[in-house]
């Protein structure tokens, strides 16, 4: 989910079968070339988050990293990300999101005013409560970077 430029695809175990999605055909074509360097082949896709073009349980693992924050409704990507999913299979999320320290989300909130309008992206969403919300059972959750990156892995019940 949310590939971009491929950058995580050298993290995968060799026989991983991998799909990656973006919204961005110029994303992809980086990505595509990462692939290429790293001898791997790779499904890519130019696919919507919020409308994913798979069917119904059709993943043993969804993986998105720093993803969330550029999706325009959070809520839906992560219900699509749940259809996905296999009974038992996993999600794994890593964002950044609001600090639990009052002047470093002040900071992010200032910031945030500026990313939304010339990006899109969120600074301060807080995933955890979203994925919890929408079935998932949550097996670790992780605030890094003085709360401002939250790693989460999560499980759909069988």
């Amino acid at each position: 989910m949310a590939v971009g430029t491929g950058l995580n695809l050298g993290r995968y175990p060799p026989d991983a079968r991998v799909t990656g999605l973006d919204l961005s055909p110029a994303m992809l074509k980086l990505a595509k070339r990462r692939a290429a360097d790293l001898g791997r082949t790779v499904t890519l896709r130019e696919g919507d988050a919020e409308a994913l073009p798979f069917p119904d349980a059709s993943f043993d693992t969804v993986v998105c990293t720093l993803g969330l924050c550029g999706f325009p409704d959070d809520r839906a990507a992560i219900a699509e990300m749940h259809r996905v999913l296999r009974p038992g299979g996993a999600l794994l999320l890593l964002d950044h999101i609001g600090s639990h320290h009052r002047p470093l989300r002040w900071a992010q909130r200032l910031l945030e005013r500026f990313t939304l309008r010339q990006i899109g992206d969120h600074q301060t969403r807080r995933p955890l409560s979203l994925v919890t919300a929408a079935g998932f059972e949550i097996t670790r959750a992780e605030r890094l970077k003085l709360g401002t990156v939250e790693r989460l892995a999560a499980r759909k019940p069988a």
